[in-house]
């Protein structure tokens, strides 16, 4: 069984570093910076195809793992947001709204047309439901990966303090994570700087863009959420230097509770739809278990392929 593992992954690595050597970041300018995208099989993109459009987490990621599980037929789109990678930082861009219309404009200036389907990991969950409220006309599809809960309210993170005897709740996690990591001089420039400008996004209220967005459009949906993680030595390391007071195992198993509440609300009425739990997986599927994530994002591309649905690019 080892050595099949050890074959697979092999078999993985070669592909990506050939993908890699065939597939080079190129470079475009929008609004004076510099922005680093790569693109596969766009060429043999055809009018109303969709095109798979990847939004990482904060600080950036990778989606190049599951690349060698899609199909020939798809093709698709990565960028770093700017300050990420190769892309120049852009301190006029303040607000996550400014990030997905950002992501529009250098779609618009590279002429790649609608439709979009959107993948998400973490943080490029909220902003991929973002994109598709901002444009709903050209989103066709959407999978999201571990996605960020920014529908928690100040009420459920009380709730989750009080239920799990813990003193410190996830929002508030979440703007100490950001101030840590925007001031920690090891981290890339543009990293702290994105973790800061999302700081300020968060301040004073928890996601406050994301408050009442429309209802999604009828678009089919894949939500992928991991629970049950086993903890990290890092969160307990958190924990008991910051004296946070957070019981963990209970607090991630209620705050997880909440989430799969959320998204399976937002998606309850859009066909085509569904949610995978997966117990005990990481916060990193895609890394985890990039042939699951691949065969999600297949079938989504395949629903938004349906004749119906490609009609309504042309």
């Amino acid at each position: 069984m080892n050595r099949i593992i050890l074959c697979i992954l092999c078999f993985i690595a070669f592909t990506l570093s050939i993908y890699g050597q065939q597939n080079e970041s190129k470079l475009v300018v929008v609004n004076g910076k510099k922005i680093a995208y790569k693109t596969f099989n766009i060429e043999n993109r055809k009018n109303g195809d969709p095109i798979l459009v990847f939004e990482s987490g904060v600080g950036g990621g990778s989606f190049e793992q599951i690349l060698p599980f899609l199909p020939k037929n798809i093709t698709g789109f990565e960028y770093d947001r700017n300050g990420l990678g190769n892309s120049e930082i852009d301190t006029t861009i303040k607000t996550d709204a400014q990030v997905v219309q950002r992501l529009h404009k250098l779609l618009t200036t590279l002429t790649i047309k609608p439709p979009y389907l959107l993948v998400g990991h973490s943080l490029g969950g909220p902003f991929i439901r973002l994109f598709a409220s901002k444009y709903p006309n050209e989103t066709c599809g959407l999978v999201f990966i571990d996605p960020t809960d920014f529908m928690l309210t100040a009420e459920e993170n009380d709730y989750v303090k009080k239920l799990t005897s813990s003193l410190t709740g996830y929002r508030e996690i979440w703007t100490i994570n950001l101030k840590t990591m925007s001031n920690d001089t090891s981290m890339p420039l543009g990293v702290r700087y994105e973790t800061k400008r999302e700081l300020s996004a968060s301040m004073p209220e928890y996601f406050q863009e994301y408050q009442n967005l429309p209802q999604l459009k009828n678009i089919p949906i894949t939500v992928i959420i991991s629970y049950n993680k086993p903890i990290q030595p890092y969160e307990e390391k958190m924990n008991k230097t910051l004296n946070l007071s957070i019981n963990i195992l209970p607090w991630w198993k209620a705050l997880d509770d909440i989430r799969i509440k959320h998204y399976g609300d937002m998606i309850s009425n859009n066909k085509n739809s569904k949610m995978i739990l997966l117990p005990g997986y990481s916060h990193g599927v895609q890394y985890q278990d990039p042939l699951l994530v691949a065969s999600e994002v297949t079938n989504i591309f395949s629903k938004c392929s349906s004749i119906e649905n490609k009609q309504n690019y042309r």
